[in-house]
């Protein structure tokens, strides 16, 4: 069984493939259900976030595995296999394994660095945990996931400046504003993660107010009275108060990860004949798109979209940071992936020694038959001697190949000690369940404690 990951991203597809694609939450545990019932998938996890979608699978056969999953989410996008495969990305077992523990670390992200995507991948895994297709691989690999991306942010600085796809959306519409966005009111459509951290930079930013309107009341005025405790007036109130919220405000930022657009252009067109010429900044950054892409036609109204951000983003910066982070992850990928090997073999080398141990029980036994008057005193030495003798012997094996599981092809070393000493396969799979926390914990022991959770986005 091998790890497979299947994807698209700002890196592969353009956003208008991402929007076809996007999978809401609600939908989350019908596609990982339908890729448990097809024939070559026993775990998956669902990645969908406002610039990428992942499916990280363990499977039995690449092609059969990969044909499984795609299947999903051709279906789901309403795309026919070939147009789908023009933007899909494929990792498989250690390129799989290195590609999550960059995606955790910022590296893969549309801004390099950004830490709201471990939010992210906690938030997708409890999904997929919730929905009973987490098994003890996807597990052991998100959890080290996480504590990597946690590892590369608090040591390497790759996220000194907290930039995030907020926080570069904030600062193209402050540009558009006149360069600041101070002093200006500002309305957040969308309660959710991203909403919340839209207010936390606006607060920062030294916005006068903040109105945040939800399809849920209670979201909005819970997010309203956190901003407003914190020091900046808020309010909130129901999508039906927009058109009337938009006639005095500077800034719009729409982020409610909902199917369909919930900002129309006639809401805006009659917010924009009320406000006197007054410049208005429209972030839109729901997948699928929350703004009527006809909005960006109407004057004094500037649209920052994923489209614009993409494309300015698409050559950010690669510094010294990124360099260690890179580094680093790749040497965590290595040790992970080293110790997985290892593990594997463990259960054959137990099984060898009990193999062993049950050769040297057998011809005792046929020994106390044969002499059965022998001194135990004798008997007991004999014993020992023989014992000292065979671990003597399975020593320098054992350690090798242990020692060799680590490197690409150890798990042919395991193969080959199950065929010469003709093992029973069932005895290393045995073994194995009973060791199948060892891994883990290795690596948690490995891990340098980090701060505090990140904020999701």
């Amino acid at each position: 069984m091998s790890v497979l990951v299947v994807g698209l991203s700002h890196r592969s597809a353009p956003v208008e493939v991402l929007e076809r694609a996007a999978v809401v939450a609600d939908e989350v545990p019908k596609l990982l259900d339908e890729m448990l019932r097809a024939t070559h998938v026993s775990e998956a996890v669902l990645l969908s976030t406002c610039n990428r979608i992942e499916v990280y699978a363990v499977v039995d056969a690449f092609h059969g595995g990969l044909a499984d999953v795609s299947a999903v989410l051709s279906r789901h996008a309403g795309m026919p296999m070939p147009e789908l495969t023009e933007h899909v990305y494929v990792h498989y077992a250690g390129s799989a394994v290195q590609h999550l523990f960059a995606v955790s670390a910022g590296l893969d992200s549309m801004v390099v660095g950004e830490a709201q995507i471990l939010g992210q991948l906690r938030n997708a895994y409890a999904a997929a945990d919730k929905a009973g297709t987490v098994g003890r691989v996807l597990h052991e690999l998100a959890q080290q996931a996480l504590r990597v991306g946690k590892r590369v942010h608090a040591s390497t600085g790759i996220d000194s400046a907290g930039a995030s796809v907020v926080s570069e959306a904030l600062a193209d519409a402050a540009a558009a504003l006149g360069g600041s966005l101070a002093g200006r009111r500002a309305v957040v459509v969308g309660a959710g993660a991203m909403g919340s951290l839209a207010a936390a930079h606006l607060r920062r930013a030294e916005a006068a107010e903040i109105v945040v309107l939800n399809r849920s009341p209670k979201r909005a005025a819970r997010l309203a009275e956190n901003t407003a405790a914190q020091g900046t007036p808020s309010r909130a109130g129901g999508l039906d108060a927009l058109a009337g919220e938009l006639v005095d405000a500077d800034l719009m930022i729409a982020c409610t990860g909902a199917v369909g657009t919930v900002v129309d252009e006639a809401t805006v067109a009659d917010a924009v004949a009320g406000r006197s010429a007054r410049p208005l900044a429209v972030c839109d950054l729901g997948l699928p798109r929350d703004v009527d892409a006809a909005v960006a036609a109407l004057p004094g109204v500037t649209v920052i979209d994923l489209v614009a951000l993409q494309r300015r983003l698409s050559d950010g910066p690669r510094g010294a940071a990124v360099a260690a982070a890179q580094e680093l992850v790749a040497e965590e990928a290595q040790a992970y992936l080293a110790a997985q090997r290892s593990a594997e073999v463990t259960p054959t080398v137990t099984a060898l020694r009990k193999r062993a141990s049950e050769v040297i029980d057998a011809e005792l036994l046929r020994l106390d038959s044969r002499l059965p008057d022998l001194d135990a005193r004798v008997r007991d030495e004999f014993t020992k001697s023989v014992r000292r003798v065979v671990d003597k012997l399975l020593h320098t094996p054992t350690v090798q190949v242990k020692r060799l599981a680590e490197g690409p092809d150890g798990d042919s070393y395991a193969a080959a000690l199950r065929a010469l000493f003709e093992l029973d396969p069932q005895t290393p799979a045995a073994v194995a369940l009973q060791r199948s926390g060892d891994v883990i914990a290795a690596l948690e022991a490995r891990t340098e404690p980090t701060g505090p959770e990140e904020a999701t986005g």
